[in-house]
């Protein structure tokens, strides 16, 4: 029997008896075909990691989780000048920004995935001149509309949106490590130039303390008291540690330049009080959290966390494209040789269409694809939970070790206070010589400046601690708070 086309849609029409047949074979082909693929879509699991319940170093903690994490923890090392650096790099650093832009970029992505469930309407007229040599122009005119629709009705478009929404969310946490990298930096940067300023002030002191030995050498030379060779080593000394302090001020503005540009700020445009930094900054308390609260609080891991599950979104969607698709075309047009009369004749047609992706082994090989890039993901995660572990037990025994070593130099600078005292009273008496007055107080200087070397490595030690234990940021949207961070 031949086919016939209805007035009402201009589709063709199957007789009941053969179009039964039809969708019986199809039937029986896609169950032949789901009985060879899988088309549920895999739940998720958070991957397996080594459990680990405390911290090997919990004699170095002094305070509890509860009072640890919070968004601005730096004020803890109570130095507003540090407080401003902080704010303006957060203003005005430029990875941060980079960061926040891949927030609105992924953001808007998942409309652009959303948006694969959607209707497509294409509209267009035009209109045509032709004209041959001994006859009349023509113009023709037309306009067209096409309207075609991909039925979501297995959800796969669904999981591609929640599939992008998970990258979204990794994006957030993305933007919260470069906090955390951002601050750290900016902490630890602006500990070394007060660093330097300290070591440059002792340096210079210790500088004029053998230009002093050098004066008793030379007097004591020309007196036939003490070989040449002993002032020349004397001034070889003074060359050596003049080159330090050279090199010192070098390392000054080469770090004070690092930091103008984590603010934002070009090189050369930022200038940093000189200071003292055991007398700007004291070290916070150290902070605790349980190695279970790690997985939940360090932004690296979260994102990491997020991308497995958009894994498992994106194998998902893999396996949802191989069942039947159903699609729908409407294309309506006319066409007159007079724009009056455009409206008077119009065709309409409307086409539904199955789609069988099964069949194509380029969708099975898709959803191979996708299952191992699970595999990929998964332990991307577990060798970020396990590099967490490290930083964090690693950051514990430096705190522990350069506290204890704090300890064994503050007694040692506090014998040879003593002992330079004792040496200047026995100057004074006659019972020494001003050369070991000076000896004296050069190793006083040397134990100085070990001192001073611990304490900034104890302040970047707990920089390191904070930003391993995932440190704090604000409650507030993410978005908001990297264009307009908190003050």
């Amino acid at each position: 029997m031949p086919e016939s086309i209805t007035a009402s849609t201009g589709v063709a029409s199957t007789p009941a008896p053969r179009r039964a047949a039809w969708l019986t074979a199809l039937a029986a082909c896609a169950a032949l075909l789901a009985g060879c693929a899988d088309f549920r879509p895999p739940v998720y699991q958070r991957p397996e990691t080594p459990a680990k319940t405390e911290w090997s170093r919990q004699d170095s903690i002094t305070v509890s989780p509860a009072e640890t994490v919070q968004p601005n923890w730096w004020v803890g090392f109570k130095d507003p000048y540090l407080n401003k650096l902080i704010n303006q790099a957060l203003a005005g650093n430029y990875d941060i920004k980079v960061l926040a832009a891949r927030i609105r970029v992924a953001n808007a992505q998942i409309g652009e995935a959303r948006a694969g469930a959607l209707p497509v309407i294409d509209i267009g007229a035009g209109a045509s001149f032709e004209k041959s040599t001994g006859q009349k122009s023509t113009w023709t005119y037309n306009a067209a509309a096409q309207l075609s629709w991909d039925i979501d009705i297995w959800g796969k478009v669904e999981k591609g949106v929640q599939a992008q929404t998970a990258e979204f969310r990794a994006t957030e946490a993305d933007w919260r490590a470069g906090y955390l990298t951002l601050v750290s930096n900016v902490s630890t940067t602006y500990f070394q130039i007060l660093q330097f300023d300290e070591q440059i002030e002792q340096q210079t002191r210790t500088v004029a303390k053998n230009g002093q030995i050098l004066s008793t050498y030379q007097a004591m030379y020309q007196n036939g008291l003490v070989p040449k060779i002993r002032v020349m080593q004397q001034q070889a000394e003074i060359n050596r540690l003049n080159k330090d302090l050279l090199e010192l001020r070098r390392s000054r503005d080469v770090a004070e330049n690092a930091l103008a540009t984590l603010v934002g700020v070009p090189a050369g445009n930022l200038k940093v009080p000189a200071g003292r930094l055991q007398d700007r900054v004291q070290p916070p308390v150290v902070p605790a959290g349980l190695p279970s609260q790690l997985l939940a609080r360090r932004p690296d891991v979260v994102a990491a966390e997020y991308r497995v599950l958009a894994a498992y979104h994106i194998v998902g969607q893999a396996r949802l494209a191989q069942l039947p698709s159903i699609s729908l075309t409407a294309r309506g047009g006319t066409a007159s040789f007079a724009l009056s009369d455009l409206l008077k004749s119009f065709t309409f047609g409307f086409m539904p269409s199955i789609n069988l992706p099964m069949l194509d082994p380029n969708i099975r090989a898709r959803v191979k694809t996708t299952e191992a890039q699970v595999g990929v993901a998964e332990n991307e995660y577990g060798r970020t939970v396990m590099t967490a572990f490290e930083e964090v037990e690693s950051a514990l025994v430096n705190v522990d070790a350069h506290k204890k070593q704090r300890i064994e130099l503050q007694q040692q600078v506090e014998q040879l206070r003593v002992v330079s005292a004792q040496i200047e009273a026995q100057l004074k008496e006659g019972v020494v010589s001003q050369l070991e007055v000076f000896e004296t107080e050069r190793s006083l200087l040397a134990a100085q400046l070990q001192l001073l070397a611990v304490h900034q490595q104890i302040l970047a030690d707990t920089v390191t601690l904070y930003k391993a234990l995932g440190g704090g940021w604000p409650d507030t949207d993410v978005r908001n708070t990297a264009l307009n961070p908190p003050q």
